[in-house]
């Protein structure tokens, strides 16, 4: 899985916040709101990754259980998915 070239992660303040560039302003309309954990997760998708690497990032960057790891990157595939912003 990859995320789209033409969409950008910026912090704004506390806020982190996509956005399309390029071609994609034309038919993309709109900013996509992330917090901190699906910052992360955009971040790694922009490089490319697997659902498995994805799970393995977030247990060894918070404390979580690998059961609510597994569950939150499922959430935001499926977000990504929906955004239409994966490759």
């Amino acid at each position: 899985m990859k995320i789209k070239k033409d969409f950008i992660l910026r912090k704004v303040a506390d806020s982190y916040v996509v956005v399309p560039v390029n071609k994609l302003t034309l038919d993309f309309n709109g900013i996509i709101n992330l917090n901190e954990t699906g910052a992360f997760l955009f971040e790694k998708m922009q490089q490319g990754t697997d659902r498995e690497s994805l799970i393995a990032a977030l247990l060894d960057e918070y404390d979580v259980t690998p059961e609510k790891a597994a569950a939150d990157v499922d959430i935001f595939i499926k977000k990504a998915e929906d955004a239409d912003v994966l490759e």
